[in-house]
């Protein structure tokens, strides 16, 4: 059995408008219609789509807070929106603009209170505060109020208190939002870890496409309620026809490349830019360049996945 099972899972609202001093229309919107798909444990999901797709509401129905309208959902064996009690003490959710720490308190203390809330063993919740502390360097930032730590500071304090209870799953909800550079990579690291050492079964969604590039094996992209793509990156690329670009820095200026399954875009001066599938090798047509032009220097840039889903999205 899957550790995440859901089968043409619906959610509708009723959304009432004004028509006039008096009268009122009803809408029915759909945010979610006839989903299925399956998580298997110790996988890393990125679950992604355009504001008001039907992410977060997806997310809220796989954690309990909100009821299904039609179709059948299971996590960890256990039916979310019957069960959410049992269901609390097997997962771990991060939103990106939420905490779930203590605003007055110390960091310290609003772990505490998180152990007493989910009845964690205190040596086992100390081994996972211990090892937390060290991997997300969080020693110095304990006894410091939550309301004075910054939003890198505050996300290192929410992913820790998500995990300080041992949950199968793990939801994350925009964790890199507002983040710098370095407090970005910081994370991942930490995400990449914790899902292999721990198997920890990750289902994240995300705007910033990189935290999917970096950590997810698997891409899920959900449009207008429904599943439009499930697969890997690679696959997701072939989906949108992306392409890779060689740029090519002659010696001297010259006409446009002519080489066999390459086509060039763009030309300026003595650089040129040739485009070709990305899931063709590069091999080939570097060494037909190489062996045909007087070739100084020569890269080759990936495809942007903003610019695949931004395909997608426009075919749709």
């Amino acid at each position: 059995m899957s550790l995440i099972e859901v089968e043409d899972l619906s959610r509708t609202f009723v959304v009432r408008r004004r028509a006039g001093r008096v009268r009122r229309t009803t809408d029915v919107v759909h945010a979610v219609r006839d989903l299925s798909f399956d998580v298997e444990r110790g996988e890393m999901v990125g679950y992604i789509g355009p504001n008001g797709a039907g992410k977060s509401t997806t997310i809220k129905m796989l954690t309990g807070i909100l009821v299904p309208t039609g179709g059948r959902l299971s996590v960890a064996g256990i039916d979310p929106s019957r069960q959410r009690v049992d269901l609390t003490r097997r997962i771990g959710v991060v939103f990106g603009q939420r905490t779930t720490l203590w605003w007055d308190l110390p960091l310290r203390d609003s772990f505490d209170l998180l152990r007493r809330i989910y009845r964690v063993d205190p040596q086992r919740h100390r081994r996972n505060l211990d090892e937390f502390t060290e991997l997300l360097d969080l020693g110095a930032l304990l006894d410091t109020p939550v309301r004075q730590l910054s939003l890198g500071q505050r996300m290192r304090g929410d992913i820790a208190a998500a995990l300080l209870h041992d949950p199968e799953i793990l939801y994350l909800d925009e964790p890199t939002i507002g983040l710098d550079v370095v407090s970005k990579g910081r994370l991942r690291e930490f995400l990449r870890r914790v899902n292999e050492e721990r198997q920890v079964t990750l289902l994240l969604t995300t705007h910033d496409l990189q935290d999917i590039e970096q950590l997810c094996r698997r891409v899920m992209v959900i449009d207008h309620g429904s599943l439009v793509y499930d697969g890997s990156l690679a696959g997701l690329h072939a989906r949108g026809e992306s392409t890779r670009t060689l740029v090519v820095d002659l010696v001297d200026e010259a006409a446009p490349i002519e080489v066999p399954g390459a086509r060039v875009t763009r030309v300026e001066g003595p650089r040129q830019w040739l485009s070709f599938p990305a899931g063709a090798s590069a091999a080939p047509i570097v060494a037909s360049v190489a062996s045909g032009y007087d070739v100084a220097d020569l890269s080759i840039q990936e495809p942007d996945i903003e610019d695949v889903i931004r395909e997608i999205y426009s075919r749709r």
